[in-house]
């Protein structure tokens, strides 16, 4: 079989007014997983040396399992990779068969328009202003990846989420719809940041956010997310795709911001060649 076409700046269009969860973006996902993107169908993907992700959240179709088993089949034939990753709202059949690992969570999502912000949350984002200013720069500095350092040190994150913090200083120099809003104190010192994406023409992104328990400010996390609620409206995005859940604590974050669940998100990992290693493993020797 033929590879499929190559993924044009028409494509990435395609893929951008049509999104509906953070893997969607081309530009996002190239810049983590360094790979290529590509387009069977309605089914986004990306492939490097001997693996693909496959995006299994059709862009223009209601998921069909079967359907989604063919168009598996065939980026493994155009691309013969030895690790297939697979994120969807279902496993489909013939994947379920071959998965080796799986993780489950669902993403969340803050509609704007029909969740304004609590009085309570409000009040305490008012007094964290009082003595914090919020900057949006582009740039990925020493004290974001201290706060991250910090961070790791403090928490066992998930391999994948892990991964994720250590690409941002790539992915931050590399997207220009990637923004990081930051948080600081009087001395100008950096209590907390985010880093959002606002490429899809219907949502903007909230990718990951940091909060220092050495510099700490009360409510910093709360000052930006407003702050997040605040760019998506004047840009008149009609939602936030919060991401997964990832934790409790960061589902309770999440959710008492108004984030409500709209859909599952299911991980497998399938394995076709001789050496086994994670997905993690693979980003890792970029």
């Amino acid at each position: 079989m033929a590879l499929p076409n190559p993924f044009t700046s028409a494509d990435e269009r395609h893929a951008l007014a049509r999104a509906y969860v953070p893997e969607h973006i081309p530009s996002l996902m190239a810049a983590i997983s360094r790979a290529a993107p590509f387009l069977i169908e309605d089914y986004l993907g990306l492939a490097k040396d001997n693996w693909v992700i496959f995006i299994g959240y059709p862009l223009e179709t209601q998921f069909d399992s079967a359907r989604c088993d063919a168009i598996v089949a065939q980026a493994i034939a155009a691309y013969h990779p030895e690790y297939l990753w697979f994120i969807g709202p279902a496993i489909p059949p013939a994947l379920a068969r071959a998965c080796r690992a799986r993780q489950s969570d669902q993403y969340l999502r803050l509609d704007l328009a029909s969740t304004p912000i609590k009085a309570a949350l409000q009040r305490e984002v008012n007094q964290a202003a009082k003595t914090l200013t919020v900057e949006r720069a582009r740039v990925w500095t020493k004290e974001h990846q201290s706060l991250t350092d910090e961070l790791t040190r403090r928490e066992k994150l998930p391999p994948l989420i892990a991964e994720l913090y250590r690409a941002m200083p790539a992915y931050i120099a590399q997207c220009e719809t990637a923004r990081v809003l930051n948080a600081r104190d009087a001395r100008g010192a950096l209590t907390a940041f985010f880093v959002v994406e606002f490429a899809a023409e219907q949502f903007d992104t909230y990718i990951l956010g940091c909060h220092s328990k050495q510099n700490y400010a009360p409510h910093a996390s709360d000052l930006l997310f407003a702050e997040m609620i605040a760019d998506a409206r004047a840009r008149g995005k009609p939602s936030i795709n919060l991401g997964l859940g990832v934790n409790p604590g960061i589902t309770r974050f999440k959710t008492k911001w108004g984030g409500k669940p709209y859909l599952k998100y299911e991980f497998c990992e399938c394995f076709y060649g001789v050496e086994k290693i994670s997905i993690v493993d693979a980003l890792l020797k970029l």
